[in-house]
């Protein structure tokens, strides 16, 4: 059996709360393209300012290249008007987010269905987790959650009381405690419960630290011990204010662990909606939720016509 977050329904407020936690970045578009396109003609220089433009907005410059060149395809020298130009783009948006517009899969076979989480310090694991959590248990999955942040006390106590409020029981252990440790008990834990899924919390770790992204492939090792094929998801949990960085943060977590999917968050603090659209182009991964908030609500399942609209400044 093969269970997706797709019944949790994309409700109009949840859509209306998309749009205004896009709204920096897509006012930076909006205001943008305004500027560029009154009364004005889509010649080649018009076509290079909008490149420009895009770039500047984190679309990235393979991107911004790809949606200016779609754009001129069936109005190259012809007068356009700014929400023409606006909606041109989020159907090519939209065509280069379906395919990594993907809820999260839970093969009930795994029993439980392990999904380990990672990112860099700030990202919002935490959070993420906890919100996943209250997903899952909306479409009746039982949860257990492990706070594998052993690092940060606070981390441990975070996830104890999104647990709680969940009703999702946490492994825990005191901090400074071995995480692969904590993980495999947890594991085991998930097992005798008959859980659904087990989500594993990671303290967060710069890229660039070799013996802290050493310690989430001991993690994997450690795990595989109890069940060969876990992790079967792999979160990458990523900042939405951080812009192009987030390229390099994939790259080296994919090479460290088997990055599955990804995660974007706090893009009601930022500008730089963008980059959703630039990580898809370039790595494929599914992204599957994004967050504009800290509340429980306040995240979820991907859905690339929303934000492609809500990027730029279109009602869905």
């Amino acid at each position: 059996m093969n269970d997706t977050l797709d019944t949790v329904a994309e409700s109009e407020g949840w859509i209306t709360r998309l749009r205004q936690g896009l709204s920096r970045s897509s006012s930076r578009l909006t205001s943008g393209i305004a500027d560029l396109f009154t009364k004005r003609t889509l010649d080649d220089e018009a076509l290079e300012d909008l490149e420009d433009l895009l770039v500047t907005a984190d679309l990235g410059v393979t991107t911004a290249h790809r949606l200016a060149q779609a754009l001129a395809k069936s109005r190259f020298d012809k007068e356009v008007s700014a929400d023409e130009v606006r909606a041109a783009l989020a159907d090519e948006v939209t065509t280069i987010l379906e395919p990594v517009a993907n809820t999260i899969s839970i093969h009930q076979a795994n029993k439980p269905h392990v999904i380990l989480v990672c990112g860099v310090n700030g990202s919002g694991k935490t959070t993420t987790i906890a919100k996943f959590a209250g997903l899952f248990k909306q479409v009746g999955f039982d949860v257990v959650l492990a706070a594998g942040d052993t690092f940060r006390a606070a981390a441990i106590e975070q996830l104890q009381v999104w647990g709680d409020r969940a009703g999702c029981p946490v492994i825990a252990r005191p901090p400074g405690s071995d995480a692969a440790g904590l993980a495999f008990e947890a594991l085991e834990k998930a097992r005798e419960r008959g859980a659904d899924v087990l989500l594993i919390d990671t303290a967060g770790r710069l890229q660039n630290k070799s013996d802290l992204m050493a310690e989430l492939q001991k993690i994997v090792r450690v795990i595989r011990k109890l069940d060969a094929s876990a992790p079967h998801d792999c979160l990458l949990v990523l900042d939405g204010t951080v812009g192009q960085n987030a390229h390099s943060q994939v790259e080296a977590f994919r090479d460290i662990v088997n990055v599955t999917g990804l995660v974007m968050t706090k893009l009601d603090g930022s500008a730089k909606g963008g980059v959703v659209v630039a990580l898809a182009e370039k790595f494929g991964l599914p992204v599957h939720a994004v967050g504009v908030g800290e509340a429980m609500d306040d995240m979820r399942p991907f859905e690339a016509r929303a934000f492609a609209r809500g990027l730029m400044g279109l009602d869905a």
